[in-house]
């Protein structure tokens, strides 16, 4: 039996940060960061940044993109509808994400999201494991006489085992 998993929305930086896709204070300049490790991303989540659209944009690039807070050629620009936007994590994998004003990636206004691998459901029936495989190994020849009183010993006793149970011989 599997379970499913719905999708949801993240507010980006979370509650405790105000929700706001802003430059970060000194103090927690890697605080988006910081709170990105902290979640766990799925196929179908929606981050939602939250921001004035006057004075910020949000840019997914790619990694090189985001090392370099380079803004030109971004993978993605989002719309800002009502004070947010609202990006879709489609796949797994990592994001990277800047924000489009002029100095605020360079001011730790940046994210990189993490995607988990979706995950598989066990198999409904596994077959069983097939049976080993029967091989005749050839017999080893007794080396020395203890062995070999052994093994006539052991002959003695099944034998005599097999007349007792089936009453062949009496002694």
């Amino acid at each position: 039996m599997s379970s499913l998993s719905r999708a949801a929305e993240v507010l980006v930086g979370g509650a405790a940060n105000g929700g706001a896709w802003k430059i970060p204070s000194s103090q927690t300049a890697d605080a988006l960061n910081s709170w990105a490790e902290s979640a766990r991303f799925r196929i179908g989540d929606a981050l939602v940044f939250k921001y004035d659209p006057a004075q910020d944009s949000v840019l997914q690039v790619t990694r090189a993109g985001y090392l370099a807070c380079n803004v030109s050629g971004p993978v993605a620009q989002y719309v800002n509808k009502g004070g947010e936007a609202k990006a879709e994590l489609d796949r797994s994998g990592p994001f990277y994400f800047i924000s489009g004003a002029p100095g605020h990636c360079g001011k730790g206004q940046k994210l990189i999201i993490v995607v988990l691998s979706p995950r598989r459901a066990p198999a409904e029936a596994s077959s069983p494991a097939p049976a080993p495989a029967e091989t005749e190994v050839p017999a080893v020849a007794p080396t020395s006489g203890a062995a070999r009183l052994g093994l006539k010993m052991g002959w003695a006793l099944a034998a005599g085992s097999l007349f007792g149970v089936f009453g062949l011989g009496s002694f």
